[in-house]
Protein backbone atom coordinates (compact mmCIF):
# COMPACT_ATOMS: atom_id res chain seq x y z
CA UNK A 1 0.00 0.00 0.00
CA UNK A 2 1.65 3.86 -1.25
CA UNK A 3 -0.23 5.33 1.72
CA UNK A 4 -1.30 5.13 4.74
CA UNK A 5 -2.07 7.17 7.92
CA UNK A 6 -2.08 5.24 11.19
CA UNK A 7 -3.56 6.65 14.59
CA UNK A 8 -3.64 4.00 17.65
CA UNK A 9 -3.88 4.73 21.15
CA UNK A 10 -3.60 8.23 20.80
CA UNK A 11 -3.23 10.75 23.88
CA UNK A 12 -3.52 14.52 23.64
CA UNK A 13 -4.41 17.40 24.83
CA UNK A 14 -3.33 20.88 25.74
CA UNK A 15 -1.32 21.23 29.11
CA UNK A 16 -3.60 19.64 32.14
CA UNK A 17 -6.47 19.18 29.70
CA UNK A 18 -7.03 16.08 28.08
CA UNK A 19 -9.06 15.72 24.78
CA UNK A 20 -8.10 12.91 23.29
CA UNK A 21 -8.45 9.45 25.21
CA UNK A 22 -6.79 6.49 23.00
CA UNK A 23 -8.19 7.57 19.65
CA UNK A 24 -7.05 4.75 17.07
CA UNK A 25 -8.28 5.53 13.01
CA UNK A 26 -6.86 4.51 9.95
CA UNK A 27 -6.67 6.22 6.68
CA UNK A 28 -6.12 3.94 3.32
CA UNK A 29 -4.93 5.87 -0.22
CA UNK A 30 -7.47 6.96 -1.88
CA UNK A 31 -9.98 7.40 0.58
CA UNK A 32 -12.11 9.97 1.75
CA UNK A 33 -13.03 9.52 5.60
CA UNK A 34 -14.85 11.35 7.83
CA UNK A 35 -14.25 12.30 11.55
CA UNK A 36 -17.82 13.15 12.55
CA UNK A 37 -19.08 14.39 16.05
CA UNK A 38 -19.89 17.65 17.67
CA UNK A 39 -18.13 19.80 18.89
CA UNK A 40 -15.54 19.51 21.60
CA UNK A 41 -14.77 15.75 21.03
CA UNK A 42 -11.50 15.87 19.47
CA UNK A 43 -11.73 15.92 16.30
CA UNK A 44 -9.63 19.13 15.67
CA UNK A 45 -7.33 17.81 18.31
CA UNK A 46 -6.49 14.87 16.03
CA UNK A 47 -6.35 17.13 13.03
CA UNK A 48 -3.32 19.41 14.84
CA UNK A 49 -1.90 15.95 16.05
CA UNK A 50 -1.25 15.02 12.46
CA UNK A 51 -0.03 18.56 11.04
CA UNK A 52 2.29 18.66 14.05
CA UNK A 53 0.48 21.46 15.64
CA UNK A 54 0.06 19.63 19.06
CA UNK A 55 2.57 16.85 20.03
CA UNK A 56 0.63 13.70 21.55
CA UNK A 57 1.49 12.42 25.12
CA UNK A 58 1.09 8.74 24.38
CA UNK A 59 0.61 6.70 21.46
CA UNK A 60 1.85 6.21 17.67
CA UNK A 61 1.23 8.46 14.41
CA UNK A 62 2.30 6.82 11.48
CA UNK A 63 2.85 7.45 7.83
CA UNK A 64 3.30 5.11 5.53
CA UNK A 65 4.41 6.35 2.00
CA UNK A 66 6.30 5.27 -1.25
CA UNK A 67 7.69 2.18 1.07
CA UNK A 68 8.88 4.55 3.68
CA UNK A 69 7.24 4.69 7.44
CA UNK A 70 7.36 7.64 8.91
CA UNK A 71 6.85 8.60 12.87
CA UNK A 72 4.83 11.76 12.73
CA UNK A 73 5.07 12.43 16.56
CA UNK A 74 8.96 12.88 15.63
CA UNK A 75 8.16 15.23 12.32
CA UNK A 76 7.87 18.98 12.79
CA UNK A 77 5.55 20.67 10.90
CA UNK A 78 7.40 21.26 7.31
CA UNK A 79 8.78 17.92 7.58
CA UNK A 80 4.63 16.61 7.40
CA UNK A 81 3.93 19.06 4.69
CA UNK A 82 6.97 17.82 2.77
CA UNK A 83 5.47 14.10 2.78
CA UNK A 84 2.64 15.86 0.91
CA UNK A 85 0.33 16.03 3.56
CA UNK A 86 -1.44 19.82 3.62
CA UNK A 87 -4.74 21.36 5.58
CA UNK A 88 -7.23 22.87 5.09
CA UNK A 89 -7.79 24.57 8.95
CA UNK A 90 -10.52 24.89 10.70
CA UNK A 91 -12.08 28.95 10.62
CA UNK A 92 -9.39 28.97 7.13
CA UNK A 93 -6.83 30.61 8.79
CA UNK A 94 -6.14 33.50 5.78
CA UNK A 95 -4.13 36.32 5.59
CA UNK A 96 -6.75 38.88 5.62
CA UNK A 97 -4.74 41.78 4.72
CA UNK A 98 -3.17 39.55 1.44
CA UNK A 99 -4.65 39.49 -1.59
CA UNK A 100 -6.13 35.96 -2.88
CA UNK A 101 -3.41 35.55 -5.53
CA UNK A 102 -0.53 36.23 -2.41
CA UNK A 103 -2.68 33.83 -0.07
CA UNK A 104 -2.57 31.14 -2.67
CA UNK A 105 1.17 31.73 -3.35
CA UNK A 106 1.91 30.99 0.43
CA UNK A 107 0.06 27.60 -0.10
CA UNK A 108 3.35 26.78 -2.57
CA UNK A 109 6.14 26.99 0.17
CA UNK A 110 6.27 23.24 -0.07
CA UNK A 111 9.59 22.30 -1.97
CA UNK A 112 7.93 20.12 -4.60
CA UNK A 113 5.65 22.63 -4.97
CA UNK A 114 7.62 25.52 -5.54
CA UNK A 115 8.26 24.23 -9.53
CA UNK A 116 4.37 23.91 -10.31
CA UNK A 117 3.66 27.61 -9.02
CA UNK A 118 1.76 28.64 -12.37
CA UNK A 119 0.50 25.00 -12.78
CA UNK A 120 -1.11 24.69 -9.68
CA UNK A 121 -2.28 28.58 -10.19
CA UNK A 122 -3.55 27.44 -13.09
CA UNK A 123 -5.52 24.75 -11.48
CA UNK A 124 -7.09 26.49 -9.20
CA UNK A 125 -8.14 28.87 -10.94
CA UNK A 126 -10.00 26.86 -13.04
CA UNK A 127 -11.39 25.02 -10.09
CA UNK A 128 -12.49 27.84 -8.55
CA UNK A 129 -13.08 30.83 -11.14
CA UNK A 130 -14.15 33.28 -8.75
CA UNK A 131 -10.53 33.37 -7.29
CA UNK A 132 -9.41 34.65 -10.77
CA UNK A 133 -11.58 37.23 -10.99
CA UNK A 134 -11.03 38.55 -7.29
CA UNK A 135 -7.23 37.67 -7.47
CA UNK A 136 -6.63 41.69 -6.31
CA UNK A 137 -9.12 41.61 -3.58
CA UNK A 138 -8.29 41.18 -0.40
CA UNK A 139 -8.60 38.08 1.02
CA UNK A 140 -10.55 39.29 4.22
CA UNK A 141 -13.10 41.65 2.33
CA UNK A 142 -14.42 38.16 0.89
CA UNK A 143 -17.45 36.15 1.87
CA UNK A 144 -17.51 33.08 4.15
CA UNK A 145 -17.99 30.96 0.75
CA UNK A 146 -15.69 32.72 -0.89
CA UNK A 147 -12.98 32.02 1.63
CA UNK A 148 -13.77 28.82 1.97
CA UNK A 149 -12.89 28.25 -1.55
CA UNK A 150 -9.88 29.87 -1.14
CA UNK A 151 -8.60 28.17 1.91
CA UNK A 152 -9.38 25.17 -0.16
CA UNK A 153 -7.16 26.10 -3.09
CA UNK A 154 -4.39 27.48 -0.30
CA UNK A 155 -4.12 24.01 0.29
CA UNK A 156 -3.89 22.54 -3.08
CA UNK A 157 -0.98 24.96 -3.95
CA UNK A 158 1.35 22.25 -2.25
CA UNK A 159 0.38 20.11 -4.56
CA UNK A 160 -0.51 17.66 -1.87
CA UNK A 161 -1.22 13.45 -1.80
CA UNK A 162 -3.32 13.60 1.53
CA UNK A 163 -5.66 16.66 2.51
CA UNK A 164 -6.79 17.46 5.57
CA UNK A 165 -10.37 19.19 5.88
CA UNK A 166 -10.84 20.55 9.50
CA UNK A 167 -14.64 21.28 9.74
CA UNK A 168 -15.22 23.10 6.42
CA UNK A 169 -18.63 24.06 7.05
CA UNK A 170 -18.22 26.57 10.04
CA UNK A 171 -19.45 29.88 9.28
CA UNK A 172 -21.01 29.11 6.16
CA UNK A 173 -25.11 29.06 5.24
CA UNK A 174 -26.51 26.01 4.39
CA UNK A 175 -26.22 26.37 0.80
CA UNK A 176 -22.33 26.98 0.71
CA UNK A 177 -21.63 23.81 2.75
CA UNK A 178 -23.19 21.76 0.48
CA UNK A 179 -21.23 23.84 -2.56
CA UNK A 180 -17.96 23.36 0.01
CA UNK A 181 -18.61 19.64 0.68
CA UNK A 182 -19.46 19.39 -2.76
CA UNK A 183 -15.59 20.49 -4.34
CA UNK A 184 -13.72 18.48 -1.67
CA UNK A 185 -15.30 15.51 -3.13
CA UNK A 186 -14.69 16.37 -6.89
CA UNK A 187 -11.16 17.80 -6.02
CA UNK A 188 -10.66 14.30 -4.56
CA UNK A 189 -11.70 12.81 -7.82
CA UNK A 190 -10.05 14.60 -10.03
CA UNK A 191 -6.41 14.88 -7.98
CA UNK A 192 -6.29 11.29 -6.83
CA UNK A 193 -6.21 12.41 -3.30
CA UNK A 194 -6.36 10.79 -0.02
CA UNK A 195 -9.09 13.01 2.26
CA UNK A 196 -9.32 13.29 6.32
CA UNK A 197 -12.17 15.30 6.90
CA UNK A 198 -13.38 16.30 10.32
CA UNK A 199 -17.06 17.55 9.71
CA UNK A 200 -20.32 18.18 11.73
CA UNK A 201 -22.82 18.03 9.25
CA UNK A 202 -23.18 14.64 9.37
CA UNK A 203 -25.65 14.63 6.11
CA UNK A 204 -23.19 16.66 4.27
CA UNK A 205 -20.16 14.60 5.14
CA UNK A 206 -21.63 11.57 4.02
CA UNK A 207 -22.64 12.42 0.56
CA UNK A 208 -18.57 12.30 -0.20
CA UNK A 209 -17.11 9.74 2.35
CA UNK A 210 -16.17 6.16 2.10
CA UNK A 211 -16.63 5.49 5.62
CA UNK A 212 -16.18 7.16 9.08
CA UNK A 213 -15.72 7.22 12.56
CA UNK A 214 -17.80 8.86 15.40
CA UNK A 215 -15.74 10.49 17.99
CA UNK A 216 -17.37 10.57 21.23
CA UNK A 217 -15.30 12.27 24.47
CA UNK A 218 -12.10 11.79 22.40
CA UNK A 219 -12.63 8.53 21.94
CA UNK A 220 -13.94 6.76 18.72
CA UNK A 221 -17.24 5.76 19.60
CA UNK A 222 -18.09 4.04 16.46
CA UNK A 223 -16.15 3.02 13.03
CA UNK A 224 -17.54 1.99 9.80
CA UNK A 225 -16.92 -0.23 7.34
CA UNK A 226 -19.11 2.12 4.37
CA UNK A 227 -21.38 5.04 4.63
CA UNK A 228 -23.87 2.52 4.36
CA UNK A 229 -23.03 1.17 7.70
CA UNK A 230 -22.76 4.32 9.27
CA UNK A 231 -26.25 5.99 8.28
CA UNK A 232 -27.63 2.67 9.79
CA UNK A 233 -26.01 3.28 13.14
CA UNK A 234 -28.13 3.28 16.13
CA UNK A 235 -25.46 6.03 17.31
CA UNK A 236 -25.44 8.17 14.48
CA UNK A 237 -29.34 8.57 14.58
CA UNK A 238 -29.45 9.21 17.84
CA UNK A 239 -26.59 11.87 17.64
CA UNK A 240 -27.84 13.38 14.26
CA UNK A 241 -30.98 12.04 13.27
CA UNK A 242 -33.18 12.87 16.46
CA UNK A 243 -33.44 9.01 17.23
Amino acid sequence: MAIRISVRDLHAGYGAVQVLHGMSIEVREGETVALLGTNGNGKSTLMKCLIGDVRPARGKLTLEIDGRVLDLSQLSTEQIVDQGISIVPEGRRLFPQLTVEENLLLGAYRKAARGKIETNMEYCYDAFPILKERRRQLSGSMSGGQQQMLALARALMSSPRILLVDEPSVGLAPIMVTQAITKIGELKQRLGLTVLMAEQNFQEAMRIADRGYVLVHGAVAFAADDAAELRNSELIKQLYLGA
